[in-house]
């Protein structure tokens, strides 16, 4: 019996040892949320088992004040497990467009490598910027060309994503003069929109369960979560008079070009992830962009074009309905510091 019983604890020792390897091979990005959830117990906080190099298949429980990733009441805060400091703690969901995964201004993109650079892509036009086995987001980019310009001023107004068989649309509505107190963002799932109301920590859950929406503010602030794939946090800001005027974008209260701030987090793209920024998760990705100039720049933009919003059909495309990310060759363990940004040659350069 003694012999049985030590076979049935070698198993799984070493049954666990072959699940964190494969999770530490397959999630590539910001240590900070390199984890894997555990099961919960009913009514208890959540937690997650970290894979971060720092904080290794350390335990992390969410605080009694938080005991969950998403608020439940207005105002409150929520549960952030961070495997860089090994700890859990309460904050409030917000953005950083310095971050692994932010898509800010006009617009910027930092990496998965930590690499910064800029899409300038074409007004009216869809790009895929992560086209996974079983993801798959596009962004509509609106824009200005003011007269002597050779180029569009371009934003991210709206995002398409696509995952199993289902599309999710969130998108800033156009707006001429600008209200903080007026909500400009629209969500649609699987072709029906969705109404949340405008109240801080208000949620949304689909169906299924698979999709969560929250407001992170009473209006223009969210923070949406996927269920096992992704999480994005978003925020609606219109362009102001003083950006219109340092920039020359040359707009006006007619419209203020309101578009998506944003910064994704994704658990565990596979080794062929691509897209504008899915490829940046790749492990030992190399950035073709010159990094030592002030405005690092993304070109091919023919090979990211999409038909339409939730259309994956992107040259670079690897998402196809039902696929099996588990089929995938895995990645090699990728380590990540943070993410530090310095002023350089006149422009901003981040890497980690």
């Amino acid at each position: 019996m003694a012999r049985v019983s030590l076979i049935l604890i070698c198993l799984a020792v070493l049954f666990l040892a072959l699940e964190l390897q494969v999770h530490a091979d397959t999630l590539v990005g910001d240590p900070t949320t390199n984890y894997i959830m555990e099961t919960q117990r009913a009514g208890g906080p959540d937690q997650a088992r970290c894979l971060s190099e720092n904080c290794f298949y350390k335990l992390l429980t969410c605080p009694e004040n938080c005991r969950k990733r998403e608020t439940i009441a207005p105002g409150n805060s929520a549960c952030f497990l961070n495997c860089l400091r090994c700890e859990a703690t309460c904050k409030h969901r917000k953005l950083d467009c310095f971050g692994y995964g932010a898509v800010c201004y006009d617009p910027r993109f930092i990496g998965g490598d930590g690499v910064m650079f800029y899409f300038h892509g074409q007004k009216d036009k869809n790009f895929c910027i992560v086209s996974d086995l079983n993801l798959h987001i596009n962004a509509h980019f609106i824009g200005k060309r003011p007269e002597g310009r050779s180029r569009d001023y371009t934003w991210v107004q709206g995002l398409g994503i696509m995952f199993d068989s289902h599309k999710l649309a969130i998108a800033a509505k156009k707006v001429g003069v600008w209200d903080d107190n007026v909500d400009q963002l629209s969500f649609s799932y699987d072709g029906a929109d969705i109404t949340i109301p405008q109240l801080d920590g208000a949620l949304w859950t689909s169906a299924d369960g698979q999709v969560v929406i929250e407001r992170t503010s009473d209006t223009n602030s969210a923070h949406v979560m996927i269920n096992e794939l992704m999480e994005v946090a978003l925020d609606v800001v219109p362009i102001t008079e003083k950006d219109s005027r340092v920039h020359n974008y040359q707009v006006t209260d007619e419209n203020r070009f309101a578009h998506l701030q944003m910064q994704f987090n994704f658990f565990g793209l596979s080794p062929s992830a691509h897209g504008v920024l899915g490829q940046t998760y790749r492990p030992n990705f190399k950035t073709t962009v010159k990094t030592d100039v002030p405005m690092p720049i993304l070109g091919g933009e023919e090979k990211y074009l999409s038909s339409s919003l939730l259309s994956a059909d992107c040259k670079v495309n690897q998402f196809s309905v039902g696929g099996d990310v588990d089929s995938a060759v895995a990645a090699s363990t990728v380590t990540k510091s943070p993410v530090v940004c310095s002023s350089k040659n006149g422009g901003m350069s981040c890497r980690r």
